[in-house]
């Protein structure tokens, strides 16, 4: 009786190992496909990129004279007029400056008035010698007077000349001088002014570089003691885009953009320019582009970091596959896909610019059927798996169009059909032993 029951036991043993061994083998030999839809709907076409906020004018305000901090009138955040004192330099040395300078002028204006005094000296001298040669050129004609007679009024007359003409030079410099002495007093005069700083702009102080006591030296360059923004509530954007999405960027292109201050609100903005300034920052070129916003509650600060986005291009109403379709290579060998493709009729390679085949058909007839605003499509032609309800594979040639990075459009159907509701390959599960000495898993 026990053998009896050892016997049975064994048996049932063998037939559920057989079993388990037919179930085990059937279900390794079925690969398991991971599917997505295809949808009808919007995409949307962006260029992101990073920038900085800004305002629209910014000036820094320095001293053109050197000194020590004596007052400051303003400091971060305060709100300025244009002509305001905002800091005071120690005057001291230049007010004695401004005293030296004045009293050359004076002393200048004395020699000036010497000068002119002998020059009146020298012309009165001029007449009394003349009228005396005058003489004695008439008594030596008449034989009063002899020729060394006059020969001396005739050099008297000269020298007296000669006098006239030296006092008068005098009198020029002294004029020069006085010039001189005046521009001085000028110059002293307007370093004193410069102590007093003022705002040259209506604004906001964003930043204040020094403090009471300190010593600007202004022998180089005008030290910076304040940073005035003009009008925070119209500021600006410089976002840094890369060298291939400018082309796509348009002047007057409505913008949003996020700032990690306020993560859950979302600013809206315009693009005004795009600076042909080009940054290369290790081989990679960006350009500015500028984007202008409102910033009426003052809630954007300068320096803020802007996480921007460009749309660029719209398709409404069309046909879009996952991106992942298009990344999908079936678990087959190369005879074997290409064996499908010839099934259905599409050339060989799963992937081809259309402008570089000439065979490729015109896109007169896109596959969407929707209304599509005006953009530049990406022009490329893919190949995506489409499955059937008997697990089969169907290779399906389609000509793309834009994309949001997680959709594209199908633009036209280029070999078979597919449609609304379709469910594309984007996946593929395979079992180790179907491939030998392969991962378990395609993609």
């Amino acid at each position: 009786m026990k053998i009896k029951s050892k016997w049975l036991i064994l048996a049932g043993l063998v037939v559920v190992a057989g079993l388990f061994a037919a179930f085990g083998l059937n279900h390794n030999t079925q690969a398991q496909h991971f599917t997505a839809k295809v949808e009808r709907g919007e995409i949307h076409d962006v260029v992101e990129a990073t920038g900085t906020i800004n305002a629209v004018i910014t000036v820094q305000v320095g001293s053109q004279v050197s000194g020590t901090i004596s007052k400051l009138y303003v400091d971060f955040n305060s709100r300025v007029h244009k002509g305001d004192i905002v800091a005071l330099i120690d005057p001291a040395l230049f007010k004695g400056a401004l005293l030296q300078a004045t009293a050359d002028l004076e002393n200048a204006k004395a020699n000036l008035a010497a000068a002119r005094a002998n020059l009146e000296k020298a012309k009165a001298a001029l007449v009394q010698t003349k009228a005396d040669y005058d003489r004695t050129v008439g008594l030596t004609k008449g034989g009063i007077d002899s020729q060394q007679q006059m020969d001396m009024a005739k050099a008297n007359y000269d020298s007296a000349n000669a006098t006239v003409a030296a006092a008068a030079a005098n009198v020029t410099q002294a004029q020069a001088q006085v010039s001189q002495k005046e521009a001085a007093v000028t110059v002293a005069q307007t370093n004193l002014n410069y102590t007093v700083i003022r705002s040259p702009i209506d604004g906001t102080v964003v930043a204040r570089n020094v403090d009471v006591g300190q010593t600007v030296a202004a022998s180089l360059q005008a030290p910076t003691i304040f940073t005035i923004a003009q009008d925070l509530t119209k500021m600006l954007v410089y976002a840094k885009t890369d060298e291939s999405d400018v082309g796509n960027i348009k002047l007057g292109k409505p913008v949003t953009f996020k700032v990690d201050a306020f993560p859950k609100d979302m600013f809206h903005g315009v693009v005004r320019q795009v600076r042909m300034n080009a940054t290369t920052v290790q081989n990679v070129v960006t350009y500015d582009t500028i984007i202008e916003f409102a910033n009426p509650e003052l809630k954007l600060f300068p320096g803020m970091t802007a996480y921007v986005t460009i749309p660029v291009a719209t398709a409404q109403n069309v046909l879009k596959l996952p991106n992942t379709a298009l990344r999908y290579k079936p678990p087959l060998s190369q005879e074997e896909i290409l064996a499908l493709y010839k099934q259905y009729g599409i050339e060989t390679g799963e992937r081809k610019r259309v402008n570089e085949d000439p065979a490729a058909p015109e896109r007169s007839a896109p596959a969407g059927g929707g209304q599509n605003q005006p953009r530049t499509p990406r022009a490329d032609a893919a190949v995506v798996w489409k499955l059937h309800a008997d697990n089969t594979l169907e290779p399906v040639k389609v000509l793309l169009g834009i994309t949001d990075h997680s959709y594209t459009e199908i633009t036209a159907l280029l070999k078979g059909e597919v449609k609304e509701g379709d469910e594309l390959i984007i996946r593929s599960v395979t079992p180790k032993t179907a491939t030998p000495g392969g991962p378990g898993i395609r993609r």
